[in-house]
């Protein structure tokens, strides 16, 4: 038996309760967490914005140590060190086919499957995003690890399987944002803070941080951050003045609110680019007229999972993270156990710190 986190129903409370794990069959990985990162779409999908079968344990960010493992499986052995992947692609469908791998029409298709069981009643358990990684321990399809970069602590590696991932990602392969632009950052959370960090790393010749706390200031400064904008209706108009009454050329939403996307575009220069990570609701309409279509020539994108290749940018990030250019810590704000989860929920929804990293 082992200690997970479970969402017993849409919008219940968590429940830290012990769970049975079944041993690796074929083509499966039993994981030993070392950390695992309390993401907002986790929140996403214990509310009900995002739906996966339930009762389900969440968790989709994390790392840990290979326990066992099942037969067909050849690239880990007990003993590694492994980052899960919450999106494994199947190589098959249309998108793969493109190289698009993170538009995997299969990639949550294990989110159905029977992970576990409920050790008080044996009632069956789904994994919310494939990982299951609010557990002390987990088992997964092999695809869905991926070996821990040479230098990279795990507690630390936790962080890449999707904050630093989908920040990176949506400033380089979504933005493609250049050396010398300026940049806005909407939300400074853990992915906008690997987002900061990430527009650093291109170069950017301004890095405007905006948040509606303005306690942030300090941890998305030392993010990279060269200005911050405490969120209200004038913040475009603030980026304006920033940027020579220009706006910046790109702009990166990590809310995932009708409002904040509105305002992310209206902050952009004319043929200026947003892109948009964060995770809204159907409820969330964006509006906008012909006439400023045409007359702005802007472009606005969504971004799954920063429109990145785990496999292919795990080692490019863990060489950014050894030659200090990324700073994996600086996303986090608070280390907890697996029962201050729901408080980290709290947080969330009240918009304090960074990410929480829950630590086993």
């Amino acid at each position: 038996m082992v200690r997970a986190a479970v969402l017993p129903a849409v919008s219940a409370p968590l429940e830290i309760t012990g769970i049975e794990l079944p041993e690796p069959g074929p083509g499966q990985v039993r994981v030993a967490l070392a950390a695992a990162g309390v993401c907002h779409s986790d929140l996403s999908l214990s509310n009900g914005t995002m739906r996966v079968p339930v009762p389900a344990v969440l968790g989709h960010e994390g790392a840990g140590t290979v326990v066992a493992v099942g037969e067909g499986v050849g690239h880990v052995a007990p003993g590694d060190g492994v980052v899960l992947n919450w999106a494994p692609s199947c190589g098959s469908c249309h998108a793969c086919a493109l190289g698009e791998v993170w538009l995997c029409a299969n990639a949550l298709n294990g989110a159905g499957a029977v992970h576990a069981r409920r050790a008080d009643d044996g009632s069956e358990l789904h994994p919310g995003l494939n990982v299951a990684a609010f557990a002390e321990e987990t088992v997964v399809p092999a695809g869905c690890v991926l070996p821990v970069p040479d230098g990279i602590p795990l507690t630390d590696a936790a962080l890449l399987g999707c904050a630093v991932l989908t920040g990176y990602g949506a400033v380089h392969h979504s933005a493609k944002l250049r050396e010398g632009e300026t940049v806005a950052v909407f939300g400074a959370g853990g992915v906008g803070l690997a987002a900061l960090q990430a527009a650093r790393v291109a170069g950017a010749s301004r890095i405007v941080a905006v948040d509606v706390s303005p306690q942030k200031e300090e941890l998305a400064r030392r993010a990279g951050a060269t200005d911050y904008v405490v969120a209200s209706e004038n913040t475009a108009r603030e980026i304006r003045a920033l940027t020579g009454k220009q706006g910046v050329d790109a702009a990166i939403e990590c809310v995932g609110r009708a409002a904040t996307i509105r305002t992310a575009w209206e902050s952009t220069r004319r043929g200026g680019r947003t892109t948009v990570v964060g995770i809204g609701g159907k409820d969330q309409q964006v509006t906008f007229n012909a006439l400023e279509l045409f007359h702005w020539g802007r472009t606005l994108s969504g971004c799954v999972y920063g429109n990145s290749d785990p496999a292919r940018d795990l080692p490019v990030l863990a060489a950014h993270v050894r030659e200090g250019r990324l700073d994996l810590s600086a996303l986090v704000t608070e280390r907890i156990t697996l029962d201050g989860i729901p408080a980290a929920f709290d947080n969330m929804i009240a918009g304090k710190g960074g990410r929480a990293l829950v630590v086993f």
